[in-house]
């Protein structure tokens, strides 16, 4: 009987409840930086990949993708719908994913399978101003910023971390982000800040019979 004892006391101290990471972004003027991915990947091994990538969505919501930067697990079918009133061409010449969205309107019945790690930068070849992100990360833990510049990293089992933190506008490399962070039951805090460079975008195109850009 104490042998069970035994053995189910060490079992149960051997079991850890997970953590959480929110990390919070700003930018070199203090402010809060949305859009800026934080990933997560624990030291010393390869987290563990869901059981199936998540199906992933990015709009098309006047004439602008929607999430501007939107972060995925490799592997991830995204679906881009066009919800405009006119036809959208999406394509993407970036190493880790090419493709090309003929003309259409509405969702397209098959997604684009991102199936190799990296920074994907989508386009419209109509609408020269739409530009958006796509960040394909090894780790199922990772996250994008909100308007407050905050994200939470859920459900981390315990143990050592090297957290990173990219945007499609910073200056200098993701990898001089790096840090080690510890992760414990509740909840962890981690702060960036992030100089930013001038960011260079086509305007939009002016609409017949009406004043400014659209």
């Amino acid at each position: 009987m104490r042998r069970w004892a035994v053995a189910l006391s060490l079992l149960l101290a051997g079991v850890a409840e997970a953590g959480d990471i929110t990390a919070v972004v700003r930018d070199q003027k203090n402010g809060p930086l949305a859009d800026a991915v934080v990933t997560a990947v624990p030291r010393g091994g390869t987290p563990a990949p869901p059981a199936r990538p998540a199906r992933e969505t990015i709009d098309q919501i006047d004439k602008e993708f929607v999430p501007f930067v939107k972060a995925v697990f490799v592997s991830s079918p995204v679906f881009f719908p066009n919800k405009d009133n006119i036809r959208h061409r999406v394509y993407s010449f970036s190493v880790a994913k090419t493709f090309e969205l003929p003309l259409y309107t509405g969702t397209p019945a098959k997604p684009v399978v991102f199936d190799k790690p990296g920074i994907v930068t989508i386009g419209c070849n109509i609408h020269d101003w739409m530009i958006g992100y796509i960040y394909i990360a090894t780790t199922p833990y990772v996250g994008t910023t909100a308007r407050a510049g905050r994200v939470k990293l859920d459900d981390l089992p315990p143990g050592t971390y090297t957290i990173r933190v990219w945007h499609p506008h910073m200056e200098g490399a993701e990898q001089a982000t790096a840090r080690s962070v510890n992760v414990e039951a509740g909840s962890t805090d981690v702060f960036f800040q992030l100089p930013l460079k001038e960011e260079f975008r086509p305007r939009r195109a002016p609409v017949p019979g009406q004043r400014g850009y659209r």
